[in-house]
């Protein structure tokens, strides 16, 4: 995704990096290419500020490509202010389901491109389909 931010400035686009995960290394950003003074950094403290962000920068019309980097890092404030082992069962479905709802028609009109990372996380010692 840090070289697709690359191509899109050199093509002349606006770029923004919504970093949920707080680990952007702006030097190997530009070792990739990425113009660090031209990208619209972020680090929101909670999903919902990040899908916020997201948002205002779609419906801005100003900007071309927004990356949020990543969903596994979106957490809600919930979950965030909650004790530790409080359930918050679906609560991040939730959140990102309303947030897509909202945001693709946005998007649209903006002729904004989003792109989301996720992250794969596998079960030791599981076998297929288990």
């Amino acid at each position: 995704t840090l070289e697709a931010i690359a191509c899109a400035q050199k093509a002349g686009k606006t770029c923004a990096f919504i970093d949920a995960e707080h680990a952007l290394d702006p030097i190997y950003a530009q070792k990739l290419g990425v113009d660090i003074d031209q990208l619209l950094v972020s680090q929101p403290d909670t999903g919902e500020q990040a899908l916020e962000i997201c948002d205002a920068l779609a419906r801005s019309g100003a900007v071309d490509l927004i990356v949020v980097d990543s969903v596994a890092a979106l957490t809600p404030k919930a979950e965030i202010e909650g004790e530790m082992g409080d359930s918050h069962m679906g609560l991040q479905a939730r959140m990102l389901s309303q947030a897509m709802r909202k945001l693709t028609g946005n998007l649209k009109q903006s002729n904004c491109m989003c792109i989301f990372i996720n992250q794969i996380r596998m079960k030791i010692g599981v076998m297929f389909g288990n």
